[in-house]
């Protein structure tokens, strides 16, 4: 795909976010998008974003668990950038208007305390380098009309990124079984889903190494602090306004995100343009 096409779909990406309207599924209209080509349109909106003064705060694995593959018929996970715009605090109203067409799903939060660099990462660098776990809920959207997405659409739309809400009780690694950690998911009081760690490839800490080994193919590396989020323990469900949406983990607590009906505020274009 020429570099023109490439900043075209990423401005027709951006130009959604502003304005609260999807687009039609890029793989219908762009034949020859390849996977290079979504990465290289995610990076043109993330570099766009930081122009405006937004900061990488962390990683995506997306589409690691089979409920999140088979509700989105792909066959492989992939990743997106968080910026500083998309976090919420716990219990923080969220206005729903801000977002298309939202879904939430839970996931177990690393934190890092020492940086991973790929390619070469092993699962014992990746312990090495977790200063913390939290439990957390992220919030995706598409700017794809109707979710009708495919692996290129996602990637190029940033991995359907939208928010993320953190728990606040920091639990070491040394003192959870990430594999085994249960989790209900409750929307408005009534149990919306259940999974656990082990549904991430196995384990959260082998979509860590993953993430960390592909983008350090793209030369990046992921830096102390920076927030990792491994992929879903069950498959995403839709919220919108008034909605309460809390997801309960064995040995890590709870996180709760509570969406309002509140119009998005004069601001709301330029926190879009951000990436929140």
């Amino acid at each position: 795909m020429i570099e023109q096409s490439r900043d075209q779909i990423a401005g027709m990406l951006l130009d959604a976010y502003a304005s609260r309207q999807p687009v039609e599924p890029l793989t219908e209209k762009y034949a020859d998008l390849t996977l290079e080509d979504a990465y290289e349109i995610q990076l043109l909106q993330v570099q766009h974003w930081r122009h405006e003064g937004a900061r990488i705060r962390g990683h995506k694995v997306g589409l690691t668990s089979a409920a999140m593959q088979r509700q989105l018929g792909v066959d492989q996970p992939d990743y997106g950038h968080l910026l500083d715009g998309m976090f919420w605090l716990e219990n923080e109203p969220i206005p729903a208007a801000r977002f298309l067409q939202p879904r939430v799903e839970p996931e177990i939060a690393f934190v890092l305390a020492g940086e991973l660099r790929g390619p070469g990462v092993t699962v014992a660098d990746a312990i090495g380098a977790v200063g913390f776990v939290l439990p957390a809920l992220e919030l995706i959207d598409s700017r794809i009309r109707d979710w009708r997405i495919g692996l290129l659409d996602t990637i190029a739309d940033n991995a359907s990124s939208a928010g993320v809400i953190l728990g606040s009780s920091p639990v070491p690694l040394a003192g959870a079984d990430l594999r085994l950690a249960g989790c209900n998911l409750h929307k408005n009081g009534q149990l919306a889903g259940t999974g656990a760690g082990g549904a991430v490839l196995g384990s959260p800490l082998t979509a860590l190494v993953w993430l960390a080994n592909t983008v350090g193919k793209r030369g990046v590396v992921l830096e102390p602090g920076q927030v990792i989020l491994p992929g879903s323990v069950t498959a995403a469900i839709p919220v919108g306004p008034g909605d309460t949406v809390t997801a309960t983990f064995a040995g890590l607590g709870s996180v709760t995100a509570r969406f309002t009906a509140e119009q998005a505020g004069p601001g709301a274009e330029d926190d879009a343009e951000e990436g929140r």
